[in-house]
């Protein structure tokens, strides 16, 4: 009879300031189930800040979408506490307020690993287990600007999706040894190889025989997004629009019920993005991390319409500096790009060729590989 393996316990650390944290935690637990079916694993996912945060933390999730409204206050906060001193000063003024909640949270969820996918609590964490803790891994999901609170040098291991991301960390004296580039954790589902795009839309029931341009304006349904499905159509651009307004339902109802001049498609919060994306041609988002993650995965040319200056600066860049994709601020500067790409399908395959080379569809389980075996 063979032995019983015994159960590893893992815990995520993340909060829903953003979207992307809790949706990396849940790719990397997912592909640790996928890459290690016979190990019993019991994975808990805390949002620290709503669930152990003092005062202060505790309702950044809910202020964060007003928060990031005021976009020259964001970057001047950010820039402000982002340096090594300074983060140290941050962490040692907060060390009192949070040093007891932080406690609780260790001895009320035991585990083997404590994986950080948020850069917040890092240094408070630390702190609090002590200098013969448990194996503590942090999982960048910023994909170039990246913040110094990410870079605890006493962590195990921190895992960055980019080599910038990876030459940040060693200006900010965080070993070599200690850092590995691997790229963004997604769900396994847009992993999968695209196929036929034309065979693709024709099971989602979308129009066949123009190009398809998938408009995104994140799960706020945030951006733009109107003004450029108005400037598209009053183009009369030859493609078909499929826009997807997550949880706005106002916009939602509004672009459902007007009359366009080019067909469009109009959902909310929508399961089904890794479909979406093999069936379009086009991406037009903002340049959160994970969704030109997911693009570079689909190889969608990508237009980028809005970042927040601070951690999303650089991944604008990172997109235009690699051929993947441009930025058009204003829903006139979209139209421009879209009549080029459209008039001349050489170009647009030479934006779709560069998108796809920046995927790395087996960064997600090579994370979950490299994380286990801090524990098994």
């Amino acid at each position: 009879m063979r032995p019983l393996l015994q159960s590893k316990r893992i815990l995520f650390l993340f909060s829903d300031t953003g979207g992307g944290h809790r949706s990396a935690a849940e790719a990397v637990m997912e592909a640790m189930q996928l890459e290690f079916p016979d190990l019993p694993l019991e994975i808990e996912l805390i949002d620290i800040l709503r669930e152990y945060g003092t005062l202060l933390f505790k309702y950044a999730p809910v202020q964060y979408p007003y928060m990031v409204k005021a976009p020259l206050m964001w970057e001047a906060g950010y820039d402000i506490i982002n340096g090594p001193r300074r983060v140290r000063t941050l962490s040692d003024a907060f060390w009192p307020a949070v040093r007891r909640s932080l406690h609780s949270l260790l001895s009320e969820h035991p585990s083997d690993l404590i994986v950080s996918v948020h850069p917040l609590p890092n240094m408070a964490m630390l702190r609090a287990m002590g200098k013969r803790h448990r194996p503590y891994a942090t999982v960048v999901t910023d994909l170039v600007t990246t913040h110094a609170l990410w870079y605890e040098p006493r962590a195990d291991i921190i895992l960055v999706p980019t080599t910038s991301a990876y030459e940040r960390g060693l200006d900010l004296g965080v070993p070599p040894s200690r850092m590995e580039v691997i790229g963004m954790p997604v769900a396994d589902r847009f992993c999968q190889p695209v196929g036929n795009r034309i065979e693709n839309r024709a099971r989602l029931g979308w129009p066949e025989g123009k190009p398809t341009i998938l408009i995104v304006g994140g799960g706020e349904g945030m951006g733009p997004l109107e003004a450029v499905v108005h400037a598209i159509s009053d183009a009369r651009l030859n493609a078909s629009l499929v826009v997807v307004a997550g949880r706005n339902r106002t916009l939602r109802q509004e672009l459902t019920e007007t009359h366009w001049e080019v067909p469009v498609r109009v959902y909310g919060y929508v399961k089904e993005m890794p479909e979406f994306m093999r069936a379009a041609d086009i991406l037009i988002t903002k340049a959160g991390p994970g969704s030109i993650s997911e693009g570079f995965l689909a190889g969608l040319p990508m237009i980028l319409y809005h970042f927040l200056p601070g951690q999303e600066t650089g991944n604008v860049d990172f997109v235009v500096n690699n051929g993947a994709g441009i930025l058009a601020p204003s829903p006139g500067q979209i139209v421009g790009v879209l009549k080029t790409w459209l008039q001349d399908s050489d170009v647009l395959q030479r934006f779709a060729a560069a998108s796809s080379h920046l995927a790395r569809p087996d960064a997600t389980r090579q994370i979950a590989r490299r994380l286990i075996k801090l524990i098994n």
